[in-house]
């Protein structure tokens, strides 16, 4: 009996090991419990599922505007001009730190740092296209659209690598991985390779909505979003920034890629047409609405399995006092931005808009900006600089876990919501929205001097924000339009530092100003700075270093010239 036992604990050890134990001249086949071997993944579809389904989980490493290495909501945005983060502290302060000195950025600390982790997902995405290739017994049809959905994840991390540094390594296949030592391709050859890999998907994704899975729509959409990043920069960057021979596009690209922006957005406005996509009236309800037809693609969440935290982060003290964490906060640059009602450019030098600067603004405003005497969750919001939830000094406390511009984010907070300390969140991030889609072919075809087109693009989505039409002939008027549009529509969702680092204006906006608020005093507002130094951001930034160690591991891959 003893000698039995011993043998079976035996057995149990070398099933870790193996899946074939041998003694005593017999041999057993063991299958392993605790994982799937190869053979079964590539003869089983609901074990492939299983595997690009896990692939999708880098969408979540972005979403609400989450950057992986900074751990936080929001925090490219807080790059930029439109949000403020409260803390000054290492951590949830990070981003202050990033944006009041450029030095921060460096090869050795690249601030924004998505490589190691980017590159490990496409090895991953390149080991799944190969066994699908060389050992699948999967049907054709089914290997095309599984090639497919790992073909639009491949794309989506290269379009963040790209977007980074620029001139990136390419990986096309598993065999390309025996080669230790690879250097980097040319900017304008990643951004093809991108716009290859979103092109194949849409080719042979379906175009029916799908929970969780991207669609021919959300290909195409991505596609044109690739394509515009690459003209913008054929046509603004002109090699001003950095003398490296790999990054940059050459300039007279710019019209051609404009126009392949343009046609793969309008396919994906053919698709609305079809009934796919739409514009919603309500712009409020699109970030809580998980039916909502804006949206292209997202990542859903439900409890209590899945949740997230954005409530817990963004929402203003009173929602659950002692708790909520206040990451960030609108400044008055984004506030002021907002048009009125009527579609008025709004002034504090206009005395009407000064003695109530929040009555009569655009809707969108309302559904953006939490301000004092905003009505929210059953009150009225005072954010006196007395009161518990009121405006507090920005540097006067490490982490004060309140406003330090005098508003709070509303968009995408779930006004439903009253417990998210226990109960977590669980409104969808949308990653790609059918609104996007219409502001790519807008600046695509300002782009391409289709001009009219493109005012008439912008017009019908103002038309369904409630704003009246908006009117300009010229290339620059329209872009400014354009421009205008991205900021307050896409406001909050991960675009702003990224526009203005490919339109090359990042370094006049960004550089050299402390950005602001409004401190409510009891009778009047008053302009307060947000930033207690100004703000540093050099062309350099334009192109963000490989990290070092990448460098040195890799002794074909050279460093991005000027760091």
């Amino acid at each position: 009996m003893k000698k039995i036992k011993e043998i079976k604990r035996w057995i149990a050890g070398a099933m870790v090991m193996s899946t074939v134990v041998v003694f005593q001249g017999c041999k057993i086949d063991i299958p392993l419990q605790d994982r799937y071997t190869e053979e079964a993944v590539w003869n089983d579809p609901k074990s492939a599922e299983l595997y690009v389904s896990g692939l999708y989980a880098e969408f979540k490493k972005f979403q609400f505007g989450l950057f992986p290495n900074l751990g936080y909501d929001n925090a490219t945005d807080a790059l930029s001009d439109i949000m403020k983060y409260t803390a000054t502290t290492a951590g949830n302060g990070t981003v202050n730190i990033l944006v009041s000195n450029a030095n921060q950025f460096n090869a050795g600390s690249v601030g924004l740092n998505y490589w190691g982790a980017g590159y490990e997902r496409i090895r991953r995405v390149n080991e799944f296209l190969h066994g699908l290739e060389t050992k699948s017994t999967l049907s054709d049809e089914q290997k095309l659209t599984y090639e497919a959905e790992a073909r639009f994840i491949r794309g989506y991390v290269y379009f963040w690598l790209t977007r980074i540094h620029g001139s990136v390594i390419i990986y096309e296949n598993l065999e390309q991985y025996a080669t230790k030592d690879r250097p980097r391709s040319s900017e304008d050859d990643c951004w093809n390779y991108i716009a290859q890999d979103f092109a194949f998907a849409a080719e042979h994704l379906d175009k029916a909505n799908l929970p969780g899975k991207a669609t021919k729509g959300a290909a195409y959409g991505m596609l044109a979003r690739t394509w515009l990043y690459a003209a913008s920069i054929a046509e603004n960057d002109r090699k001003r920034f950095n003398d490296d021979p790999l990054t940059g596009i050459p300039q007279e690209k710019a019209t051609a890629y404009y126009r392949n922006a343009m046609d793969a957005a309008n396919t994906v406005v053919a698709l609305a047409n079809e009934g796919l996509y739409d514009l919603d009236a309500n712009f409020a309800s699109i970030f809580t609405n998980k039916n909502t037809k804006e949206a292209i693609f997202k990542v859903d969440f439900s409890a209590p399995l899945i949740r997230h935290q954005y409530d817990l982060g963004f929402a203003p003290p009173g929602d659950a006092p002692g708790n909520t964490l206040v990451y960030g906060v609108p400044t008055a640059e984004l506030v002021d931005e907002f048009e009125m009602a009527d579609g008025t450019k709004f002034s504090w030098s206009n005395p009407t808009h000064n003695a109530d600067p929040y009555e009569n603004r655009e809707p969108r405003f309302y559904a953006t900006v939490l301000y004092h005497g905003a009505n929210w969750k059953g009150r009225t919001l005072n954010l006196a600089e007395s009161n518990s939830e009121g405006f507090i000094k920005y540097g006067s406390m490490g982490d004060p876990k309140r406003t330090v511009t005098g508003y709070y984010a509303k968009k995408m907070l779930d006004p439903q919501n009253t417990d998210f300390v226990v109960n977590g969140s669980t409104q969808s991030w949308i990653e790609l929205r059918y609104a996007e889609v219409l502001l790519i072919l807008a600046e695509a075809q300002a782009g391409a001097n289709q001009l009219t087109d493109a005012v008439s693009n912008i017009n019908k989505l103002r038309g369904v924000r409630g704003l009246p039409d908006a009117y300009a002939n010229t290339k620059s008027a329209v872009m400014a339009l354009v421009e205008h549009e991205r900021m307050v529509e896409l406001a909050f969702e991960g675009h702003r530092f990224w526009d203005l680092r490919r339109w090359r204006k990042a370094h006049t906006i960004l550089n050299g100003v402390q950005f602001t608020g409004h401190k409510y005093t009891g009778f009047n507002y008053e302009v307060v700075p947000a930033d207690n130094t100004d703000r540093s951001f050099t062309g350099a930034l334009y192109y963000l270093p490989i990290p070092e160690a990448e460098v040195q591991r890799n002794n074909a891959l050279d460093q991005i010239k000027g760091w």
